[in-house]
């Protein structure tokens, strides 16, 4: 992809570009003046135009969700998930703290083609700075007249809030994020009816995430033919890798979708290759919540089709690096303790299901399991997956389902010989460090 193909990150580096001056300078809220001479169902179609898909794990098309909007005389809701929380990603992060005016235009557009008059933007509770930041830059685009009554001129007027969660993974869930939102408990709601009939305050509401309302101003200022030329003929565009793991230059990489992940992996200008030489064991595409692809898989494409026939999914876009030194066991049992402890507890398959499973990953990688408990590690996930009230659960069992079904025969190890079968003997209790490294340090 050329250097001037990068849609999110092109300025990113740009000193000052946090700042409306440095931000205006390098074409900032121009798109926002193109898209306010067009009719606001334009804006809807260049976006249809594109191929923009959802950046925030499902990957559906962001035009056609926005044309979905109950169309009656209720206020209409813009919410921008920015609750960040998936471990293993972190690509959103970066957008509000480097480039927060990015964001705000992109706020700005859809809710102009969206017919919305109130945005809120929720941020994760556990990234103050990326909140500050995004805050200051409300707070200049209020004082010059980009946000409020007649903007630019026009008589379009929005009011846009700025909403700091309280660290509950559940919130980036879209109706518990609107929950939160409402002053409630982050409970998820049962769908449906559907955010675009009955959303926030009962109203037709669009809920995009932060990646992809940062890309909206760059298609309208470039076009929607323009963006759709990258990619492929199902995933359009560009889109934010976020590299962890055992590779060498971890980080954020805007590339094309499409792109092999082994390129990914080991191309200088990106993952370096894996760290300390080692081989590849196995990679999680798309942050903790979804499944494992081995080295086998490593030529397919990055794109959701690819992904999905190679057994994962793109979802979060946060590719997890694991080498073959680590404890696949001791990896999955430190991911299911997130999703136990982040249970919202209002479904008993995952509020019991979750804790049920961490208890047997803990007692194999303490050298203390059964055969019987692999089996039952795969019988419960069965009983999660699909019958949970939200997706957590089903979050919960990716890595165990996948992990078994790859590794096996190390989980039968740790049966059979009380131990890890890379590294070693260890201390009951202890997780090696790669394992702790790879799921908390992701987060």
């Amino acid at each position: 992809m050329p250097e001037t193909a990068k849609f999110l990150t092109k300025y990113i580096d740009v000193p000052g570009i946090d700042t409306l001056e440095v931000y205006r300078q390098n074409g900032g809220y121009e798109a926002l003046a193109k898209a306010l001479k067009s009719e606001p169902d334009q804006i809807v179609e260049e976006i249809k135009k594109s191929g923009l898909r959802g950046r925030g794990g499902a990957g559906f098309p962001t035009g056609m969700k926005w044309s979905f909007l109950a169309k009656n005389d209720k206020p209409r809701y813009l919410c921008c998930n920015s609750d960040e929380s998936e471990p293993g990603t972190f690509k959103d992060r970066m957008l509000m703290e480097r480039n927060p005016h990015l964001l705000v235009e992109g706020v700005l557009i859809t809710s102009y083609a969206c017919r919305v008059k109130t945005a809120f933007i929720y941020i994760r509770g556990e990234l103050p700075y990326a909140a500050d930041q995004v805050q200051r830059a409300v707070d200049e685009a209020y004082e010059t007249g980009l946000i409020g009554s007649n903007i630019l001129g026009s008589d379009y007027s929005i009011d846009v809030i700025v909403h700091r969660g309280a660290g509950a993974y559940i919130c980036g869930e879209e109706s518990a994020l609107m929950e939160s939102l409402e002053g409630r408990r982050g409970y998820p709601r049962l769908k449906p009816p559907f955010p675009a009939v009955v959303g926030l305050y009962g109203g037709p509401t669009v809920i995009n995430n932060c990646e992809t309302l940062c890309t909206v101003p760059a298609i309208i200022e470039q076009g929607g033919e323009y963006y759709a030329s990258f990619g492929t003929e199902k995933s359009k565009g560009t889109r934010i890798f976020g590299l962890s793991g055992h590779v060498k230059k971890p980080g954020n990489y805007e590339v094309a979708l499409g792109i092999p992940l082994r390129t990914l992996l080991y191309d200088e200008q990106y993952g370096g290759g894996i760290l300390n030489d080692r081989q590849v064991k196995a990679v999680i595409p798309g942050g903790s919540s979804t499944f494992f692809l081995g080295p086998d898989k490593l030529d397919i494409p990055m794109d959701y089709e690819s992904v999905a026939a190679a057994g994962s999914m793109l979802g979060s876009g946060g590719v997890i690096v694991i080498n073959d030194e680590t404890c696949i066991v001791g990896t999955i049992a430190r991911a299911v303790e997130f999703y136990r402890d982040e249970s919202c507890g209002k479904c008993t398959p995952c509020r019991e299901g979750t804790y049920w499973l961490t208890e047997l990953l803990e007692r194999l990688e303490h050298g203390q399991g059964k055969m019987k408990d692999i089996d039952l590690l795969t019988s419960i996930c069965g009983n999660i997956s699909g019958k949970s009230f939200c997706p957590l659960g089903d979050a919960a069992t990716s890595l165990i389902t996948s992990g078994v079904r790859m590794f096996r025969e190390e989980f039968e190890y740790h049966v059979t010989h009380g131990h890890c079968m890379v590294g070693g003997p260890h201390k009951h209790g202890t997780i090696n460090a790669e394992a702790a490294t790879l799921s908390a340090g992701a987060n």
